[in-house]
């Protein structure tokens, strides 16, 4: 079988190398390599030609020099199918359900709980679930995906008020504080801008981007229309608050929209729907040469060579490392106890508050009663001190950019290791499976990484400190995945160009 394996892949490497003109990566010789293999395995009649392409698919398109261990190769068989299946389950809780705002699929439940019993364990599962689960009383939010949508005045009084689209017949009063309000004034001096100038201004350097108004429950008690508020999310572009941030904006949707044009121009004929298109995008780009009237900030400017890199971890949330290129050099390690100094007083807060629900929740399970219970927004606030406090670290040793791990479906993976780990461990005995997999998780903390992966990015390009993305090793200490972070951040650049 390795004869024929061997023989396989040469053939298929000969195909690519036929059908190439100009050189590329050799990531695109494997994915090539792969898609061969499975297309010649689809139609593939003899069975030593399928096991032959079976043999070199799970190794990774390659011949391997040692004998496989039929052990490791069915746990990581197992794995993979762990893997599998928790992506379908959470594709089926993923399927829009849709709001029960009259509680008439709770009532009916509850009636046929009461008068009907269950078939089997998972139908009392599903029935349990529904009637323990609050029932949504408020609609979905409403998303405004552009900024025109929107529409900022002054009222009689100073106050600022604001329009949607869609509900041109309601007036909205502005109630914030003194930090967001600044935001808001913003917003109204854009559109005053574009209506004075008759138009000469783009929407697109508004600092707003889009906006959500949803309901908010500010008491449990009395009616749903009185113990909830309205409330208005924004997004904006740090990067428009400032001249230069706009000018570096203004560059770069000028650029694609000319590329853009210049593809449309290009071709011999265009249709009525490609004329107005490409008028429009002329009109566009002449409006990209007025820029807003904002105030200077000058903007970071830190060295290429150092760079900022960031593991992610159980145990350790975030670790930082500062790798230096030219010289193969770590300049600094911290910790996350390094990075929040006074305030991680706060994490440890927030991890007890973790467990002291998780500890609720447990009870309430075990009770047959609710169990969904509120968080703070001590999470939030700490995700935000770590971002400061690595932009900080960063400005100080003159970093040019943070490199962030790509960590696809971690938590996805990491467990389905724990359940394989758990399943070699304790083989046949389900049970004391789950019991080692409960007792593992009790000794690592949760974190929200994706949060706050956002919130480092988004400090960062306030400070106009690129952000590289790259893989991060699964196995080694914190601050040697933080090292090969930033590594593999800078061998990434030698691929790309």
């Amino acid at each position: 079988m390795k004869k024929k394996a061997t023989q396989i892949l040469k053939d298929t490497k000969q195909k690519y190398e036929a059908s190439q003109i100009d050189e590329v990566p050799s990531s695109s010789q494997k994915s090539f390599i792969r898609s061969r293999l499975f297309k010649r395995y689809r139609s593939a009649k003899q069975p030593l030609t399928q096991c032959a392409i079976s043999y070199l698919l799970k190794n990774n398109c390659k011949i391997p020099k040692q004998p496989e261990d039929p052990q490791k190769f069915a746990q990581r068989r197992r794995k993979s199918e762990l893997q599998v299946k928790r992506i379908q389950e959470q594709l089926e809780a993923r399927i829009p359900k849709g709001r029960d705002l009259t509680s008439q699929a709770w009532l009916s439940t509850l009636l046929t709980a009461t008068s009907t019993v269950p078939k089997d364990n998972q139908e009392h599962k599903r029935w349990q679930s529904r009637l323990l689960t609050k029932p949504r009383t408020i609609p979905f939010p409403i998303l405004f995906e552009t900024n025109e949508d929107l529409s900022w005045s002054l009222n009689s009084k100073g106050r600022l008020c604001v329009h949607f689209n869609g509900l041109r017949e309601h007036t909205f009063q502005i109630y914030c504080d003194q930090r967001q309000l600044p935001w808001f004034k913003r917003f109204l001096e854009d559109q005053q801008t574009k209506r004075t100038s008759k138009n000469k201004h783009s929407s697109a350097l508004f600092t707003l981007r889009s906006a959500r108004i949803s309901w908010q429950e500010i008491d449990t008690k009395g009616h749903p229309w009185d113990n909830h508020c309205l409330t208005l999310s924004c997004t904006v572009d740090k990067r428009l608050w400032s001249a230069e941030g706009t000018e570096e904006v203004r560059q770069e949707k000028a650029a694609d929209t000319a590329k853009i044009l210049t593809r449309l121009n290009e071709k011999d004929s265009l249709s009525k729907t490609q004329v107005a298109y490409a008028r429009r995008l002329t009109s566009t780009l002449e409006r990209l040469e007025s820029s807003f009237d904002r105030p200077s900030q000058p903007r970071y400017q830190g060295q290429s060579q150092i760079i900022v890199g960031l593991s992610l971890g159980w145990d350790s949330p975030l670790t930082l490392a500062i790798w230096k290129s030219d010289t193969q050099e770590i300049l600094v390690y911290r910790s996350l106890r390094q990075l929040l100094a006074k305030d991680y007083p706060l994490f440890l807060k927030q991890r007890r508050e973790q467990q002291k629900q998780s500890h609720q929740r447990h009870k309430a399970q075990c009770q047959g009663k609710g169990n969904q219970f509120g968080t703070s927004n001590l999470g939030q606030h700490i995700d935000r001190w770590l971002a400061k406090a690595v932009v900080k670290t960063a400005k100080q040793y003159d970093a040019g950019s943070i490199a962030i791990p790509s960590l696809d479906n971690i938590r996805d993976i990491l467990q389905t290791e724990i359940d394989a780990r758990a399943e070699q461990k304790i083989p046949g005995y389900v049970e004391a499976q789950k019991r080692y997999t409960k007792q593992y998780k009790k000794n690592i903390h949760k974190w929200s990484y994706g949060r706050l992966l956002d919130q480092i990015t988004s400090k960062a390009s306030q400070e106009n400190l690129a952000i590289e993305k790259s893989k991060q090793p699964l196995s080694g200490t914190s601050q040697a995945k933080a090292k090969s972070v930033a590594i593999n951040a800078y061998e990434s650049r030698n691929i790309v160009h």
